[in-house]
Formats: C-alpha cells, sequence, structure tokens
C-alpha cells in the first residue's frame, strides 16, 4: 500500500509505529516517498526506521484526531478501536475512507479487497471533492 502511495507522488502519514503502519512506510520508501509517524508517545524516537518525519505527541490514542487533521483520506487496515476511532474523525470531517479487511462504519466507507484496490478507490474519491 505504501509503494502505491508513493507512486502517486503523496505523503504516507500513520502512526508511526510497527505493524502494518511499519509495512506501508518500507513500501513508501521503497518507492521513493515520504513518511511522517505522528507518535502516540513522548519520545520520537519510538518511530519505526522507515519513518522519515517524526512527531512525538505524548497523546496515546488522542493522537489519532492529529493523524487525520493531517491528510486528505484514510485507508483503515484490519485494526481494533484505534483504527475505528480514526475512521470515525474521517468521517466527522468529511474525509474520504477506505477500508482494507477493516470496519465498515458508515455507507460512504469503501472496501476494497486489495491494497492497490484501497489506494485506487482513496484516489479517485478525492478527486471528486
Amino acid at each position: 500500500m505504501g509503494e502505491a502511495i508513493a507512486s502517486r507522488n503523496a505523503v504516507l502519514i500513520c502512526g508511526g509505529l510497527g505493524g502494518v503502519m511499519e509495512a506501508a512506510c518500507r513500501g513508501a520508501k521503497k518507492a521513493g516517498g515520504t513518511t511522517i509517524g505522528i507518535l502516540p508517545m513522548a519520545s520520537p524516537d519510538k518511530a519505526n526506521s522507515h519513518i522519515d518525519i517524526s512527531i512525538a505527541t505524548d497523546m496515546g490514542i488522542a493522537r489519532n484526531a492529529i493523524i487525520i487533521h493531517s491528510c486528505d483520506g484514510v485507508i483503515a487496515v484490519g485494526g481494533k478501536y484505534g483504527t475505528l476511532s480514526e475512521m470515525a474523525f474521517a468521517l466527522q470531517k468529511g474525509i474520504p475512507d477506505v477500508s482494507l479487511k477493516s470496519w465498515i462504519p458508515d455507507s460512504s466507507v469503501q472496501s476494497a479487497e486489495t491494497a492497490e484496490e484501497a489506494v485506487s478507490l482513496l484516489f479517485k474519491k478525492i478527486k471528486e471533492i
């Protein structure tokens, strides 16, 4: 997914930690992209090694609001309640939201089966705004 985002000359913004976030950042860096991690803790050193710009918030999950207010669109991948809260913030703000094997909290959230499909759907939704 990160590779597909970077190939469209977009910046990848995420929570900056491991798992799906790290995998997306790794892909973005592979494609020459820029990555921003908005971290829940006070230390910027806790970001994954593929983050270019590390923003330490010391806000825990409240940093989800910062992530959403910093982006043009959201792709939710898997996740638990933190992912759901990010999707809810996006819906409240009118930011395009795509689900990849994640929550579908609203009929405006489209579901994708692959990372490439999720990125394509999101960029199409962003252009429509």
